[in-house]
């Protein structure tokens, strides 16, 4: 694309932008509650208060220094591995909890009478680039969805809506867009290994190394200057042999109604390469033998068309945090994998407030999982844990998002996802890092690498 046709390019979509946008920033005197210090909001928007009665302590920072131990490449070393359980659910006594785990979490208890969530001190240990802070200040003052929530507009960098409209509606797709601009890096390389799990226990491990580019997230870049693209995605199979080569281009869009996700995929077994529209919303993931859906990706990604979307309310509530267990070197993943879940020795459970989505498909729009409830990080805006409903208003599936600081960024961000079928018993484990090498925030990268054509310059013939 010539240099002028990228200009004409980034007008339209600046002018479609401003144009379909629908008011959702805040005034200056909401704003000014937003900081480090001295105020009622964290940088992104959360409580900075604990609780009343202390068992959510006041946010102080997060984790700004790793452990002395670390170095950047390691396995995050666990900073809170002091930390003695302060008590355990159990399928016994889980009815004691009442609207402080999900229904999901319940489903569970009633379904694996050995499945148990231990829960640890409360720890706040989100933090971001003192840049994400600075920038999501800013974003308050300015930001707006675009359309039906197709997109946002007048922000950058940071989290689009630190602070949530009064419409439930708007709220609800702002929570969505703030989760789906959460700061990761700019670029990373990762391996993104993951277990579909029989409900024996039985499982073939599947190796995927992935790359991604995040424009949006690059000091100084405007909304014009990247062209409507968020997220530049390259995801390639390595093993088992009978999937290996399998490769995904994506390139993720900011508004979809100005430009939708184009995604490609090239095939080893016809040698070529295709665009794939269908990589999209309830379309079976990459070698996941049908147990997650695109867009359960990172617990929840692509576009918001069609749901309508509704903020329930903030609630204190066991979600997974500080899981570096799961996350270490340490723990073989053979070890970890038990039939129906993950083994709940290697996972952490902690009393944290979270934002609770609903989303509802649309009059004449369809999902295989029409509602789904989503419970997010106020801290951080990670999506943790998501409650599935099949047609029949049923709860079909029920996924978490163990998650850590990776000290290197610094960034919350999950480092497993589990995605567990109910009905079937089974389940996918996303994210099994355990014996491969650490992501590399430090990977360098450019648009030209995320082309359709580089498919084959990377040597894919």
């Amino acid at each position: 694309m010539t240099l002028m046709k990228k200009a004409g390019l980034a007008t339209l979509i600046a002018t479609a932008m401003l144009a379909n946008a629908a008011m959702a920033k805040v005034g200056a005197d909401q704003a000014k509650n937003l900081g480090l210090t001295g105020t009622s909001l964290t940088p992104l928007g959360a409580e900075r208060a604990g609780n009343a009665d202390g068992s959510i302590p006041a946010w102080t920072g997060g984790i700004t220094q790793p452990p002395a131990s670390y170095k950047v490449g390691m396995h995050h070393p666990d900073p809170f591995a002091a930390d003695k359980p302060v008590f355990t659910i159990t399928a016994k006594n889980y009815k004691d909890y009442g609207d402080k785990i999900s229904v999901g979490q319940r489903a569970m208890f009633e379904k694996y009478p050995d499945w148990r969530m231990i829960v640890y001190p409360t720890r706040r240990s989100a933090s971001n680039p003192a840049r994400t802070y600075e920038m999501t200040m800013k974003n308050a003052l300015t930001g707006e969805l675009v359309g039906d929530g197709d997109g946002v507009t007048n922000v950058a960098e940071g989290i689009p809506f630190p602070i949530l409209d009064k419409d439930p509606k708007l709220a609800g797709m702002q929570a969505m867009w703030n989760h789906k601009l959460k700061y990761k890096g700019v670029s990373a390389r990762r391996w993104a290994d993951q277990a579909p799990v029989t409900a024996s226990g039985k499982y073939v491990m599947v190796r995927i190394k992935e790359e991604l580019l995040g424009l949006y997230y690059r000091q100084g870049a405007t909304l014009a200057e990247i062209n409507n693209i968020l997220i530049y995605f390259y995801q390639e199979v390595v093993s088992p042999p009978r999937l290996a080569g399998q490769v995904l281009l994506v390139h993720e869009t900011l508004n979809s109604e100005i430009g939708p996700r184009q995604a490609w995929v090239y095939n080893p077994g016809q040698r070529r390469v295709r665009r794939a529209p269908n990589i999209v919303y309830d379309n079976p993931g990459t070698a996941a033998d049908n147990l997650r859906t695109t867009d359960m990706t990172d617990m929840f990604n692509g576009s918001l068309a069609r749901f309508d979307w509704k903020l329930v309310g903030k609630r204190e509530m066991y979600v997974p945090y500080n899981s570096y267990k799961a996350h270490s070197d340490k723990s073989k993943v053979e070890d970890m994998i038990k039939p129906g879940y993950i083994d709940p020795d290697y996972l952490r459970y902690e009393l944290h407030r979270v934002y609770v989505v609903e989303a509802t498909v649309k009059a004449g729009q369809r999902h295989i999982n029409p509602r789904r409830t989503f419970y997010l990080d106020e801290d951080s805006w990670q999506i943790l844990t998501t409650d599935h409903y099949d047609s029949a208003g049923n709860l079909w599936r029920y996924s978490d998002a163990p998650s850590v600081n990776y000290y290197e960024v610094p960034v919350f961000w999950s480092t497993l996802e589990d995605h567990h079928d109910l009905k079937s018993g089974r389940y996918i484990a996303v994210g099994l890092d355990n014996q491969e090498q650490m992501y590399d925030f430090s990977f360098q990268t450019t648009p030209d690498m995320f082309s359709p054509q580089s498919l084959r310059q990377r040597g894919i013939q």
